[in-house]
């Protein structure tokens, strides 16, 4: 088993693996503007971190744990359908639907006490 680090991003919990692609919601730190495609940004809230045969675990956070990212576009989730009416008399229907807003990020590396772990 590879390398990997549980954070905390978007309001949601990621197994993150370095080099390995994710979606995840808009992030409300970061923006979600034109101008944020290939913005490289580190990631403080880490509760869990496994390199080699070693298990560290945060309560709830990992101190001078850093995983670094770098964002690459934003995207739309596939469409969930909402709701669908249909009238008893009119025969009238309707479909309303959402896409959700994502960000698509690659993990670049897991730094502990500022050294990558990746490379070791």
């Amino acid at each position: 088993m590879n390398d990997y680090a549980i954070i905390d991003v978007g309001g949601k919990q990621l197994l993150v693996e370095p080099g390995r692609f994710y979606d995840t919601s808009r992030f409300v730190s970061i923006g979600c503007e034109a101008s944020s495609f290939e913005r490289k940004v580190s990631i403080y809230r880490v509760s869990l971190i496994r390199f080699g045969s070693e298990l560290m675990i945060g309560r709830p956070w990992l101190n001078n744990v850093i995983v670094k990212i770098r964002i690459l576009h934003n995207c739309f989730d596939k469409k969930d359908l909402i709701g669908e009416i249909q009238h008893k008399k009119t025969g009238r229907r309707r479909k309303s639907g959402h896409r959700q807003k994502l960000i698509r990020f690659i993990v670049e590396s897991i730094c502990l006490n500022g050294k990558d772990l990746t490379k070791v």
